[in-house]
């Protein structure tokens, strides 16, 4: 495609980039005939898409091509139709490749500038093909460019423009592969580590229904991708359950507002209560978790592959133990709601543990978690969860650690009944011992774990 550079040179701005995406896309679905793997476009062609789309000039010599505000608005809406009509998903895929994959030069920033305003268009008017490209440019993009566009995503329909909420929601049925990189990329950006760092309310509220109405959407990308080692270290994880369970876990304590002050009429003005949206989450989480075991076996992913990464963990505990030291220093609130708040900080965080190992979302030997969770105030069910028995993942049909030998009072009825063995023929026959009046199975006790004291009555 070098050689019709020329041709438009003397062209307007718009009228040149109509023209090369007319040419790009000619070229990109003759790239595809041709039967060349992998299809790759040429520098030649990215080098005219940089010139005459993103306008980054040629050289030092070569004045810099801008577009009007409106010149621009038409470039998004040919773009949009362009993708729209083109009826190959390779071909839609490797043509926004060609126009927005990071190339580590000056134009990047032209590029993320365009991406943002186009994804941002094709939300309002519903043009699913960008949202279906988008979702695959999030999912192979360093993780701070993925986080650049959730901002700017989040900015234009939860802050710039009240009301305009549901038309982001509404994309959950359109194309749930690009919501589910959006929870990755927004749980990513607002980590809550911070005030301006902290979800907007409109944000977790469409996030938490999003959830509710269908857990599966946060294993979407991994469900529909093929697993390589072709994932770049520095993307987007490959679910948002690490940032999700952050979510739930830090927020009974970054979320503890002062309350407002009472207004005239003896009311008091403040905002709803998000309290039981992340209990909400929290539950959904989870079942997203009891969701795996089939999901990894038939894959055969089962103890072989982290959903929820142990040095997201680390990060998280570290964090949980300055919030909570934090909390204790808080004089706005009494020390029964302190500690009320920091208890169930720690058992959102034990009942996720104990229900990701359960399910082999989470891949971490008893000893490594006891470590990870060493700075940690004592927590009744936490510290129940790190005295649990240990999980080996080699055999896949070994019991989760969900399953106790001594929840119920009856053999379990998949076990076969072992025949008593004859007397030894050199020795007088034993006398069986009196049955034990208790009808418990018989099991082999867990060793015991020295250095772990484990409460039998609450602390108080």
């Amino acid at each position: 495609m070098g050689d019709i550079r020329q041709s438009l040179l003397p062209r307007d701005v718009l009228s040149a980039a109509k023209e090369l995406l007319y040419h790009l896309d000619i070229y990109i679905c003759n790239l595809v005939q041709s039967g060349r793997q992998p299809p790759q476009v040429d520098s030649k062609t990215l080098e005219l898409v940089e010139e005459f789309i993103l306008h980054a000039p040629k050289d030092r010599s070569t004045p810099a091509r801008r577009m009007s505000a409106l010149q621009e608005l038409q470039l998004l809406e040919i773009m949009c139709s362009c993708f729209q009509e083109q009826s190959r998903d390779t071909v839609r895929q490797l043509m926004f490749s060609a126009l927005f994959s990071l190339q580590g030069n000056q134009a990047d920033e032209s590029r993320m500038a365009l991406l943002s305003k186009l994804v941002s268009m094709a939300i309002a008017v519903g043009r699913v093909p960008i949202l279906e490209c988008a979702a695959t440019w999030l999912q192979r993009t360093h993780r701070v460019y993925c986080v650049r566009l959730a901002q700017v995503l989040v900015d234009d329909y939860c802050s710039l423009v009240p009301g305009s909420v549901p038309t982001l929601q509404n994309i959950h049925s359109a194309s749930p592969r690009f919501c589910c990189q959006f929870i990755a990329a927004v749980t990513t950006l607002y980590d809550l580590t911070s005030e301006e760092l902290t979800p907007p309310l409109e944000l977790l509220q469409m996030i938490v229904s999003w959830i509710q109405d269908d857990p599966r959407l946060v294993l979407i990308t991994f469900l529909n991708s093929p697993l390589s080692g072709s994932q770049p270290i520095s993307s987007l994880d490959v679910t948002p359950l690490g940032g999700l369970v952050r979510w739930c876990v830090k927020a009974p304590l970054t979320y503890r507002k002062e309350k407002k002050p009472a207004l005239t009429n003896g009311t008091t003005e403040s905002e709803p209560e998000v309290g039981p949206l992340f209990s909400g989450l929290h539950l959904s989480v989870l079942q997203v978790f009891m969701l795996l075991p089939s999901i990894l076996n038939e894959k055969g992913l089962f103890g072989r592959l982290a959903l929820l990464q142990v040095e997201s963990l680390a990060a998280l505990t570290s964090d949980l133990s300055r919030l909570l030291d934090q909390a204790d220093k808080h004089t706005h609130t009494s020390s029964a709601d302190t500690h009320s708040l920091s208890q169930l900080t720690l058992d959102r965080l034990a009942q996720a543990l104990q229900v990701a190992m359960a399910n082999g979302a989470l891949l971490c030997s008893r000893e490594d978690l006891r470590a990870i969770c060493s700075r940690l105030p004592h927590n009744n069910l936490l510290q129940l969860v790190l005295s649990g028995p240990v999980m080996y993942y080699n055999n896949i049909h070994t019991p989760p650690l969900a399953f106790s030998p001594h929840a119920a009072h009856s053999p379990i009825a998949s076990h076969p009944t072992h025949p008593a063995h004859p007397p030894h023929p050199a020795l007088p026959p034993h006398t069986p011992l009196a049955p034990h009046p208790s009808s418990h199975t018989q099991y082999p006790a867990q060793q015991f774990m020295t250095g772990m004291p484990f409460p039998f009555r609450p602390s108080h």
